[in-house]
């Protein structure tokens, strides 16, 4: 008989760890801070919420089919380390396509490490405040810009030296120079505009002979595109294969309970990345070259700590599951969560949640940049939230026995709304790390409270495929609607109204959210677990009491046996 290959729990245990860690410190490094890229590429805010809300939605779909597709095809190994190569791959990708940022010959002003004044916020649109980093440059003038600002100075005095042509010999001679230079002005420009119609023959309706006829503002913003939605499709497997991988793993040991443990490393793997990010590109304010912007550190560590988790995901503990009797658990998750009027407020809570967050994710460092704030602020603002929501399990037991489940949903909602208003008051550099210390409960009250509406309405079973439920529909869904929605209103109203917003919106909802609870009628499923524990004791005392009554028997047909003769 085969023997079954005994499996080290806290071996693959330590292994999931270090990999949760070391690919959250790579993602941290970058994501937080690519709003910050963007902007200072000169993308508006609404430009920026598409793109980052594109990301969130190529998430949403592709996370669920490529770990179907890997776990269909036994190559989730191959995935994982090509989600990682690529991602790396695709990030470095991202600063050749795209120009350099408006702060490469910036150095001068931005060595100390503290991080120098922001300049001046300029209004724009309705009044969204957007300024320069603050050790930008101003931007380099391109040979096109150029042209047309000589044009427009040679073609100025036109009109006077065609009016006045009875002048002195000086006036004359000058005026046909400016009369010699709009010729030659008009002769360049209908040569262009030829060069430009036959670039367009050429191309036909090709993507980038339209992209030629755009302003450079729009080919920015295309191209960012482009390369954003293609390292999100690099990126997108990597968490759940990973996940579904290790689960499988530890459920062939029957060691499933301690998955979840690998989570908080995944927080604290977060918390280094972006702390770390944030306190070395300021360090490295004076060290890179004049061609080289500071942002560029972003993806370069990001590229090294992928190439760093390479190897830790050649020996991650995977299952490789031949089974696919569950490839419909999602739909049967959804059919769960549907047919509770619970699970519907709660999936509505982490919705709107998940969009106000997103819109503060994608937003506040350009608020904190506006204030002051150097990267290095905003590294250690991303770092306190982080830990701070990594610490809550340590208060989950107290918050338990004060406040139900639906009440936490509601004081978590309003906790965000919270930091949302605030949020829109910074005054100074430092001045966002206090309401930092709210994601405690805005942050992990909330998950745990939807982790717990989980497991009351899932079956055995269909825990995990009720939590992906929430986790995608309601985070990647409400998630890219934050970062379209925020984007749109940042642009028309100001990265203040935006935050305003955002905690109006949390605050009306947290009003209503009680009431909607106490019309529901609160439905407790059978818990199975102890149902079984319960069934497995009660069987042992039923077969305890039927030896015991079989050996009393026995003896009193002893004794009476013995009285007998």
């Amino acid at each position: 008989m085969r023997r079954n290959k005994q499996i080290d729990v806290r071996h693959a245990l330590a292994l999931a760890g270090t990999f949760n860690f070391l690919s959250s410190c790579a993602q941290a490094c970058l994501l937080p801070f690519v709003t910050l890229y963007l902007r200072q590429l000169g993308l508006t805010p609404a430009m920026t919420g598409v793109v980052m809300g594109t990301r969130h939605f190529i998430w949403l779909v592709w996370s669920p089919a490529a770990s179907f597709l890997s776990k269909l095809y036994n190559k989730r190994r191959w995935v994982i380390s090509g989600s990682l190569v690529s991602s790396a791959a695709v990030a470095l990708l991202l600063l050749l396509l795209l120009p350099p940022p408006a702060d490469v010959n910036a150095q001068e002003n931005a060595c100390n490490v503290s991080g120098a004044e922001a300049a001046p916020a300029q209004k724009v649109g309705g009044g969204a405040p957007v300024s320069s980093a603050p050790d930008t440059a101003p931007a380099k003038v391109r040979p096109e810009d150029a042209d047309s600002q000589s044009n427009d100075v040679n073609s100025a005095p036109v009109s006077s030296s065609t009016s006045s042509p009875h002048t002195a010999n000086g006036s004359s001679a000058a005026a046909g120079n400016h009369t010699d230079a709009p010729a030659r002005n008009r002769r360049s420009e209908t040569e262009s505009k030829r060069s430009a119609e036959d670039d367009h023959d050429l191309t036909g309706f090709d993507f980038l002979g339209s992209l030629k006829a755009m302003d450079v503002q729009h080919q920015l913003f295309f191209l960012a595109l482009l390369v954003v939605s293609a390292w999100a499709f690099a990126s997108a497997p990597l968490d759940w294969t990973a996940e579904d991988g290790l689960y499988e793993y530890l459920d062939s040991a029957d060691a499933s309970d301690r998955h979840s443990s690998t989570g908080v490393w995944r927080l604290l793997g977060a918390a280094c990345g972006a702390g770390g990010a944030g306190l070395l590109v300021s360090r490295l304010s004076c060290l890179l070259s004049a061609r080289t912007p500071r942002s560029a550190a972003h993806f370069y560590c990001h590229a090294a700590l992928s190439a760093l988790a390479l190897p830790v995901a050649l020996y991650l503990p995977l299952h490789l599951n031949r089974k696919r009797d569950r490839a419909n658990g999602l739909l049967k998750a959804v059919q769960l969560v549907r047919g509770s009027a619970r699970a519907l407020l709660c999936a509505v809570t982490a919705l709107l949640a998940a969009a106000a967050r997103a819109a503060v994710d994608d937003f506040l460092l350009w608020q904190m940049q506006d204030r002051g704030s150097s990267e290095l602020h905003m590294g250690l603002a991303l770092s306190l939230a982080l830990l701070s929501q990594a610490a809550f399990p340590l208060l989950a037991g107290h918050v338990s026995k004060l406040l139900s489940p639906g009440r936490v949903l509601a004081v978590a909602a309003a906790t965000l709304g919270v930091q949302c208003f605030y949020y829109s008051f910074l005054w100074g550099a430092w001045a966002a790390l206090p309401a930092q210390v709210l994601s405690c409960l805005s942050g992990g009250a909330l998950w745990w409270a939807v982790r717990v509406q989980c497991e009351d309405i899932a079956t055995p079973g269909a825990e995990r495929s009720v939590s992906r439920v929430y986790a995608s529909l309601c985070l990647h869904l409400g998630g890219g609607l934050g970062s379209v929605a925020g984007g749109f209103v940042a642009q028309r109203f100001g990265l203040e109204w935006l935050f305003r917003g955002a905690a109006v919106a949390l605050a009306a909802w947290c009003v209503c959210l009680p009431l909607l609870q106490w019309k529901t009628p609160l439905r407790r499923r059978i818990n199975y677990s102890r149902l079984l524990a319960a069934d497995a004791s009660e069987v042992s005392d039923s077969e305890s009491e039927q030896e015991k009554d079989w050996l009393d028997k026995a003896m009193d047909d002893d004794r009476g046996r013995r009285t007998h003769h």
